[in-house]
């Protein structure tokens, strides 16, 4: 304000030449950016013609003939390397999805566990959480994939849960036939979470104009799990194709690869540490008095946090946990390590093939960008969704 408020009582004549300066800066450092930039690009044409190459991507419609062992879409090596490439990078947001997903779970059980009254559960998951962040991540993603190579043999598979099977060769599921049953449920879970949201806006606005507080819970459940399960009901349900031992592998279900198990486990619970350590700062954010108007209207100490808590918590959780999101999407391209055909991994074979070394960096740059911002927008709304609003 002092700087604003001496520049305006600045003299015209001063305020001129202040004003030439900065635009004499500017236009300096934008021809330095221009000049850096055109130097960058004649360097590479230099360097590519040296070579005999030529910049383009018409290589992307050339066969591949990159082997690629797990693929959610069809593939075979006699496709494009734009389909190979379009491979990698649905691997790469298959690991990054999960484990977003998973690393928040395990994050914020985590986070709470680190404020337990109880000493040895705060200690226990104090060592943890300095252990993990504190070691390397390409170490843990090593570790794991031998762990999970030393798991036993197919025939002696262990099966934590029913339908379930961990073994060398990786982790075998229950899947979902999808047919026209699968989409018609998923439209209508679709409607049925679009639903909740509705009627939880409509809630707050009413609480806001008459101050009176409903819950949306049962209603909402009832929207994403009753409605869905009735409409499959009578549609005749959803097929589950279950995985079944026959001779020397398992049959049916959906298969997890070992790499692919070895990276979404490191990557959670590397990930879940830093998220365990957001949560409890958000959380010790909030004022004691809040805790003790809470106690004092009587709630119980799950609908404290629930409630009132973490609603406020959020705040200062959610921006830094954007950025966990981005970093644990950017560190999946260390599959390269244990042999996870990502993105990465794909487009490094590539380039190995092909020499066009600028395009194919280009492309995975460019998609990890658009990563990055499709998240951070995402993660923005919700955070204004969230924050305080003056009225």
């Amino acid at each position: 304000m002092t700087t604003l408020t001496a520049r305006s009582a600045a003299p015209p004549a001063l305020q001129e030449r202040l004003l030439s300066r900065g635009v004499l800066i500017q236009g300096g450092l934008l021809l330095f950016v221009v000049w850096l930039g055109w130097s960058i690009v004649g360097n590479a044409q230099t360097n590519m013609a040296a070579r005999g190459l030529q910049f383009g991507f018409g290589f992307l419609d050339r066969p591949a003939g990159i082997p690629i062992g797990e693929a959610m879409v069809a593939y075979t090596p006699a496709n494009t390397y734009a389909r190979a490439l379009f491979v990698g990078l649905l691997n790469t947001l298959r690991v990054a999805i999960v484990g977003c997903i998973l690393c928040t779970i395990l994050g914020v059980l985590l986070g709470v566990a680190r404020l337990s009254s109880n000493p040895l559960l705060r200690v226990l998951v104090g060592g943890y959480i300095e252990v993990i962040r504190n070691t390397p991540l390409v170490l843990q993603l090593v570790f794991w994939h031998a762990i999970v190579l030393q798991m036993p043999p197919v025939r002696q598979a262990l099966s934590p849960l029913p339908g379930v099977f961990l073994s060398q060769r990786g982790m075998k599921i229950p899947g979902l036939i999808v047919d026209t049953t699968f989409w018609v449920m998923l439209a209508t879970l679709a409607a049925g979470i679009v639903g909740w949201i509705m009627l939880v806006r409509h809630e707050r606005a009413r609480q806001a104009a008459t101050g009176e507080r409903r819950s949306t819970l049962a209603k909402g459940l009832g929207l994403v799990i009753v409605l869905p399960g009735a409409v499959t009901a009578a549609l005749g349900g959803i097929a589950i194709e279950w995985p079944e031992l026959r001779g020397f592998n398992f049959q049916g279900g959906l298969t997890m690869s070992p790499e692919f198990v070895a990276l979404l486990v490191g990557l959670t619970v590397y990930t879940s540490a830093f998220v365990a350590e957001i949560v409890r700062g958000g959380i010790q954010s909030v004022a004691k008095g809040q805790w003790e108007a809470a106690h004092a209207l009587g709630l119980g100490p799950g609908r404290i946090m629930r409630l009132v808590i973490l609603p406020q918590a959020l705040r200062v959780i959610i921006p830094p946990q954007t950025s966990q999101y981005l970093n644990l999407t950017k560190n999946s391209s260390l599959a390269v390590v244990i042999g996870y055909p990502d993105l990465v991994s794909i487009a490094n074979t590539s380039i190995n093939q092909t020499g066009q070394a600028v395009e194919v960096i280009t492309i995975f740059m460019t998609v990890y960008l658009l990563i990055s911002l499709v998240t951070s927008a995402g993660m923005n709304a919700y955070n204004r969704s969230v924050a305080l609003r003056e009225r």
